[in-house]
This record gives structure tokens, sequence and C-alpha cells, in this order.
């Protein structure tokens, strides 16, 4: 089964966006994705962080989802100008990515992988 995955700077720019190859944004990914921008002490983070696991078995195949650690990867963490944790970055395979700030219900996850990646359920 698919699990969420923790990206550093280095698999970022592999499997998300190459920042130091290209100044505007260009998705590297072959699988829209959502990018969870969270840190060890964030009680909300730790709400979604179920929620999450859920449905990346629910959609796998059909989406990613990866985990950036703020603490330990400030440079992304600043490049998107994070302010509060959890920050969701939806990102679809094509178009520009979109934010949304704070522990999200599920409903609301499903609902933006529809609107903004596109991604119907199974």
């Amino acid at each position: 089964m698919g699990k969420v995955e923790f990206l550093t700077e280095a698999s970022f720019k592999e499997k998300v966006f190459n920042f130091e190859a290209n100044k505007d944004w260009k998705f590297e990914g072959d699988l829209p994705c959502i990018i969870d921008f969270y840190a060890d002490w964030c009680g909300p983070c730790k709400t979604v962080a179920p929620i999450l696991e859920e449905l990346q078995a629910e959609y796998e195949g059909k989406i990613n989802i990866y985990k950036i650690n703020t603490e330990d990867e400030k440079n992304l963490a600043g490049m998107f100008g994070i302010q509060s944790i959890p920050s969701l970055l939806f990102v679809p395979k094509e178009g520009q990515p979109q934010m949304a700030v704070g522990a999200l219900p599920k409903d609301t996850f499903k609902k933006a992988i529809a609107d903004v990646l596109k991604v119907e359920q199974a």
C-alpha cells in the first residue's frame, strides 16, 4: 500500500519543483500531489496525519501525498512563505498549486482533490 512520503529539499526538487532549474512553476511529478507542511510539535498536524494516510490509500495510484517537516526543511518552508502549520499545498498536474491552511476535515480534502487536482475517487 502506498505510504505518505517524507520529502527533503533534494527529493522535492526531483518530485515536485526544481527551483534551481526553473524560475517559474514547473511540476516535475507524474501524479497530482498534496504536500503537508508540518512540524512534530504541532497539535493540528497530528489531527491531519491519519486523514492523509487514509486518503493516500483511497486514492492510490491517482495522487501522491508528501510531508515536509518545516523544522528540518526551513528553506522549502520559506520558499512557500509558510507562516502557520499545517499548511497544505494542492498541486495539480497542470496549472498553479493552491495552498490551504489549517487542519482540514476529510471532506474538504476530497473536495479539493476533485476541484484543484481534478481527481475523482475510484
